[in-house]
C-alpha cells in the first residue's frame, strides 16, 4: 500500500499516530518506536503495511520511503509540509476519500523539483476549489455584496471582496479571475504569488 503522510502526532515515549492519505481513503494508524525503524516525517510518500489491532488503531509496519530529490531542499520541503498541514486539516473528518486528492499530491510531487513550489500549490488549490464546487468567480463582494471593481481583496478559500471590506492588499481583478478559472499562475509576478500564498496559508 502507498500513501502520503499528512500528519504525525507524538504520543507516549517516541510512539506516534500517523495519518496517511492513500488513493481511496485516509488512514489513521499507530507507529511503535524502534531504533531500526526509519523516521516518519510529514509529507513523505510511503510504501507500507498495516497490521490490524482489535483493541486500537492498526499498526504501521514495513515502511519504506519513496523519496523525491527535492526533499533535501529546505525551502521546497517547508512549502510541501505547509501544503500537507492544510490538506490534513481540510480532510480531518474524512475516511473514504476521492482519488482526486491523492492524484493532486502525486502531480505536485512530480512538479516540485523543476517548478516554483509556491506556484505549484496555488495552482493545485485552484483545482481543489473547482473539484469541490467552491470556486467562486464573482462580480460582487462576499462581505457587503457590492459590485467589485478592478482592485479586489481575497479571503480564505479565495473569496473575492473589496480590499477595504476585508482589510487585505489589493490585487487586480482580471488577474485573479484568470488564475482561478485556468488554475495557472503563469501571468502572475512573484509579488502577487506571495500575496496569494499568504492567503492560502490561512486554510483551505
Amino acid at each position: 500500500m502507498q500513501g502520503y503522510i499528512l500528519k504525525v502526532q507524538k504520543v507516549r515515549d517516541e510512539d506516534c499516530i500517523v495519518t496517511i492519505l492513500s488513493p481511496h481513503k485516509q488512514i489513521k494508524c499507530y507507529r511503535f518506536y524502534g531504533a531500526r525503524h526509519p523516521i516518519i516525517t510529514q509529507g513523505f510518500k510511503l510504501d507500507f503495511e498495516l497490521v490490524e489491532s482489535k483493541s486500537f488503531l492498526p499498526h504501521l509496519r514495513s515502511t519504506m520511503h519513496l523519496g523525491f530529490s527535492w526533499l533535501i531542499e529546505r525551502e521546497r520541503l517547508l512549502v510541501w509540509q505547509n501544503f500537507m498541514r492544510l490538506m490534513a486539516d481540510h480532510l480531518r473528518d474524512v475516511q473514504e476519500s476521492d482519488e482526486f486528492y491523492f492524484e493532486i499530491l502525486e502531480m505536485c510531487a512530480k512538479k516540485f523539483h523543476r517548478q516554483n513550489p509556491i506556484r505549484v500549490v496555488l495552482e493545485s488549490y485552484a483545482m481543489i476549489l473547482k473539484f469541490e464546487g467552491r470556486l467562486h468567480i464573482d462580480t460582487s463582494c462576499f462581505i457587503c455584496d457590492g459590485k467589485l471593481n478592478e482592485r479586489v481583496g481575497l479571503g480564505r478559500a479565495f473569496l473575492l471582496a473589496h480590499p477595504e471590506c476585508i482589510g487585505k492588499n489589493p490585487l487586480n481583478y482580471d488577474s485573479v479571475i484568470k488564475f482561478l478559472s485556468t488554475a495557472s499562475t503563469a501571468h502572475l509576478n512573484d509579488t502577487q504569488i506571495k500575496e496569494l500564498y499568504f492567503i492560502l496559508l490561512e486554510g483551505f
